[in-house]
């Protein structure tokens, strides 16, 4: 039996490129190539879709700047013919000369796709067929329903949630919508739309002082009419990797919130303004290793912070998740009593299956010293970085890193043990 050929698709043009860069060079490293042929396709952070560049596993992980995907290096333009399932990714060498234009004419007269892009643009070469897809893929145009929705349109099978799911995690207001209605008890807070303080098309940084100001002393009123408690945590609805995130620790200081909010906007016009919760954050893996079987959820783990800004005020930010491993360990499982962990992995899997969560995903939650315990958001592709919770929390489980790859991939073939 022939290996089975799955793309890695990675990169994109959301904020968090770099991180999917480095998620997907160490999905390749563990990639069971006994079973597997990996074809990596890199998205650019313009939208290209390319073949044959650099491969991620010689991305520079620790170096600055961070690894992006890029033209050259013998990279080729990916195009799609919908309609063809695993046999509709071509390459486009721009390069080829009239005999070759002529070869691959021949080669692909069998489908249309020739009669909508010209030969002269580049003739088109087949990548084979290809068995499923893995989206290494975060923040918009990559886990919100985008990406999913073009390869349901190709017929290509893929790992992780659907449209619907993808697109309800990206959105942390929606997210909450959904669990509320599951019973599930949820990080209180208030949305608010900020395309209403600046002028069309402008970004959030120039925005005219006096309406600026005007929208803050509102955004503290809805505060205040909420009942929010501080510290507020500011952070856009859809963006990952807590870009964009602020906190807010001084109660009535609208200076202090509307600056927080116009952080968050670069990322979104949606913006969130949750309460913070006193209890800890504990995060729970959660995967569905067959569509047909009960999602899993592995132990749940705390991040501790092992070394803090002056103040000791310091929150679980981008460097810390991704870039500085000695800033930060996972503790797998969190040290909490049994049946306080057996709880979160319960309500992990019901917020799993609540948001109609398919492949994998990872449910961050807040557990108070009563035990209480409230959801805080959803990551429908969580991080594949070596210091990431979600491959970290399996392996503390009992799972490596190549086994959940395995495990990932063979849930898209519909195989899953």
């Amino acid at each position: 039996m022939g290996k089975q050929r799955i793309v890695l698709l990675y990169g994109g043009k959301s904020a968090e490129h770099s991180i999917s860069c480095i998620s997907a060079a160490c999905v390749l490293s563990a990639l069971d190539n006994h079973r597997f042929e990996a074809v990596p396709i890199g998205i650019t952070k313009s939208g290209d879709w390319l073949v044959g560049g650099t491969d991620p596993r010689d991305f520079d992980l620790a170096g600055q700047p961070l690894p992006s995907v890029r033209s050259g290096n013998g990279a080729h333009r990916v195009a799609l013919e919908f309609g063809r399932g695993g046999d509709g990714f071509f390459a486009v060498d721009s390069g080829s000369d009239p005999a070759a234009d002529s070869v691959s004419q021949q080669r692909f007269q069998q489908g249309p796709y020739l009669n909508s892009v010209p030969a002269s643009r580049g003739a088109l070469y087949s990548l084979g067929h290809i068995d499923a897809v893995l989206p290494v893929l975060h923040g918009p145009f990559g886990e919100d329903g985008t990406v999913q929705g073009l390869l349901d349109l190709l017929g290509v099978p893929y790992v992780g949630c659907g449209v619907f799911a993808s697109s309800a995690c990206m959105d942390k207001h929606f997210t909450k919508i959904l669990l509320k209605a599951a019973g599930i008890p949820v990080t209180p807070s208030i949305t608010i739309d900020t395309r209403q303080v600046h002028e069309t098309g402008e970004t959030c940084t120039s925005q005219q002082g006096s309406l600026f100001e005007t929208a803050a002393v509102e955004y503290l009123a809805r505060v205040r009419r909420a009942g929010l408690r501080y510290p507020l945590f500011v952070k856009p609805s859809r963006a990952g990797s807590s870009f964009g995130v602020c906190k807010v620790g001084h109660e009535g200081d609208a200076a202090e919130l509307g600056a927080a909010v116009r952080e968050a906007a670069k990322y979104d016009w949606k913006v969130l303004i949750e309460q913070g919760m006193s209890g800890r954050e504990i995060e729970c893996a959660v995967l569905a290793p067959h569509i047909d079987g009960k999602p899993k959820a592995s132990w749940p783990g705390e991040i501790v912070l092992d070394r803090r800004s002056p103040g000791n005020d310091q929150f679980y930010d981008f460097d810390s998740k991704y870039l500085d491993s000695g800033a930060s360990h996972a503790q797998i499982p969190a040290d909490l009593p049994e049946a306080t962990l057996r709880h979160v992995q319960e309500i992990s899997i019901k917020a799993f299956e609540a948001i109609d969560g398919a492949g994998l995903s990872r449910v961050d939650t807040f557990v108070g010293s009563d035990g209480s315990i409230v959801v805080n958001e959803i990551n429908s592709i969580p991080g594949f970085t070596p210091i990431s919770m979600y491959p970290k929390a399996w392996e503390a489980s009992g799972l490596d890193y190549g086994e959940l790859v395995t495990a990932l991939i063979e849930s898209a073939l519909g195989i899953g043990r």
